[in-house]
């Protein structure tokens, strides 16, 4: 069992990092391996609409000479998928955003390839606009007919400067919640 998470921060030692590690260590406890991936670390070219994946359908883009189509076979290959990104003036960052449109127009015109995949978001905000972040990943992820997971409270934490996702306490009951839904959906769809 597998979940693969999404970090769309640029900063590469902040809350949204630190957070995916926390994830991490309570999935790593119920015996789910994990990957994360930095979008500010890998290179993506941002989609320029040719429509090709939709002539093609093979679920895969044009643009072979980035990290897109190696990201979207691992997510592929993975049971779970964790969205995570800062929340930047309403929105998610400009890394998710790129990945998020040309993934997401790979999968809908292509193999469907995270039908029933198991999936999270979480989303850090230094004081507002984290449930719009919140709607907007886990609609991209219906949309791709995952399996959202969510908990109670939702898996938003205001933070501004890391590690200050500590304090939010209610957040994080929220992400630690997210987790552990997470892995009891993977084991009951493996038949464990």
């Amino acid at each position: 069992m597998k979940v693969i998470a999404l970090n769309g921060s640029p900063r590469l030692l902040g809350n949204t990092g630190n957070i995916l590690n926390e994830v991490f260590d309570e999935l790593e406890k119920e015996g789910i391996e994990t990957e994360h991936i930095s979008l500010y670390s890998v290179h993506l070219t941002p989609c320029n609409d040719c429509r090709s994946c939709e002539i093609r359908g093979d679920g895969r883009c044009i643009l072979e000479d980035d990290d897109l189509n190696d990201i979207v076979d691992r997510m592929r290959e993975a049971d779970g998928v964790i969205l995570a990104s800062p929340c930047y003036y309403g929105s998610y960052s400009a890394q998710m955003k790129i990945f998020l449109e040309r993934a997401g127009m790979i999968l809908e015109t292509g193999d469907k390839g995270l039908k029933r995949k198991v999936g999270g978001a979480i989303v850090v905000n230094s004081h507002e606009g984290g449930s719009m972040v919140y709607s907007q990943l886990v609609y991209w992820m219906l949309r791709n007919q995952i399996i959202v997971c969510g908990s109670t409270p939702p898996s938003i934490v205001t933070a501004l400067n890391s590690p200050q996702y500590q304090n939010d306490k209610e957040g994080m009951k929220g992400v630690v919640g997210l987790a552990k839904e997470m892995a009891w959906a993977i084991s009951r769809l493996k038949g464990l």
